[in-house]
């Protein structure tokens, strides 16, 4: 029963971590431009994908082999989403596209990927001390894993229907939704960046990471 309740907390933690501020700006500036819930929910799988696939494989290096996370190189992955935030803003801002016909889906896995790079580590150096069996710690990655793919489709939909709504009765949104979900993703960006960077310590001799 405890291994059950195990797993099902490992499920709505992943779909929580979905939630997370900087997954929901990258993902708002990635289907700013969407036009179909169906596709939006894609956009949203897609992301949970690339997340789940780095989180295997680093978690897993971790479980297996007990790689070290120090705080540099942990900051240093949550610095990789603060850019990566900000590459976001402005390819939004200036209207670079990466497809003629809707969103290419190798943008989203590509983000999702980031995500995981920062967030695997915590995510397994938090079940390490309590999982001894590999096996079963990897089953919990796995299960992790589906449940943000899960929440991150879920929050797509719930970001794009909104727009679509507003879209079908002001023309002007579809314009200006580009515009304004890439200047907050660059703000965001730049506020996480300076944060990881000196309120967390990245760039001074005394790093703080603590795995989430």
């Amino acid at each position: 029963m405890s291994l059950f309740l195990t797993f099902v907390t490992s499920l709505m933690l992943g779909m929580r971590h979905a939630t997370d501020p900087d997954h929901i700006v990258a993902v708002t500036t990635i289907v700013s431009r969407e036009r179909s819930v169906m596709k939006a929910a894609g956009i949203g799988a897609v992301w949970g994908i690339g997340h789940t696939i780095t989180l295997l494989l680093v978690g897993g290096a971790i479980i297996a082999f007990k790689v070290v996370f120090d705080a540099r190189l942990g900051l240093s992955l949550e610095m990789s989403v603060a850019v990566m935030l900000i590459v976001l803003g402005l390819l939004n801002i200036f209207d670079v596209r990466t497809s003629t016909r809707g969103i290419n889906p190798s943008r989203p896995f590509f983000v999702g990927i980031v995500h995981g790079l920062a967030g695997s580590a915590g995510a397994a150096l938090l079940i390490v001390p309590l999982i001894d069996d590999p096996r079963w710690a990897a089953l919990y990655l796995l299960t992790f894993g589906f449940g943000t793919i899960v929440g991150m489709a879920l929050i797509t939909v719930t970001i794009a229907l909104p727009s679509l709504l507003a879209t079908a009765h002001l023309p002007s949104v579809q314009r200006s939704l580009p515009l304004a979900s890439g200047a907050v993703s660059l703000v965001f960006g730049i506020y996480l960046a300076h944060k990881i960077g000196f309120a967390d310590g990245l760039f001074t001799s005394e790093p703080r990471w603590t795995p989430r």
